[in-house]
């Protein structure tokens, strides 16, 4: 039995062009303000889970619980949902939180949901001005 050198044919180039690709859709204008409430919101969800576990914790009240588990999954829920629609109503609903658990009164830990909520509320209002 005898072995070859031979080189294995190669198929035939059918186009040296390549093809041509989409131009990237721009990201809408309220994509930076709702990426930035997701973090200051996780941020500040994740201050508030530490203090509650702290050696001086705040009373475990319903707006400290409303602080502890909303922000961040609603400002997630804003930021990538899907329809347009969906984003705006966690983003509205995700201020009223964000405010409602500041006014029942966890004191200064609430402070540190003024930047979330400012933010998300900016975004709320330029996913209210976007079109569909």
């Amino acid at each position: 039995m005898t072995a070859q050198n031979a080189p294995a044919p190669s198929p035939p180039d059918t186009s040296t062009a390549t093809p041509a690709s989409a131009p990237p859709v721009p990201a809408p204008p309220s994509w930076p303000w709702r990426r930035g409430a997701l973090i200051l919101a996780g941020a500040a969800q994740l201050i508030t889970i530490s203090a509650l576990n702290g050696s001086y914790p705040p009373a475990v009240t319903w707006s400290s619980l409303l602080l502890a588990i909303a922000p961040a999954p609603l400002a997630a829920v804003a930021a990538f949902a899907p329809a347009r629609i969906v984003r705006l109503a966690a983003a509205v609903v995700g201020v009223v939180v964000l405010v409602a658990g500041m006014a029942g009164g966890i004191g200064l830990i609430g402070v540190f949901f003024i930047p979330a909520a400012v933010v998300l509320a900016v975004a709320a209002v330029k996913l209210w001005r976007e079109r569909p």
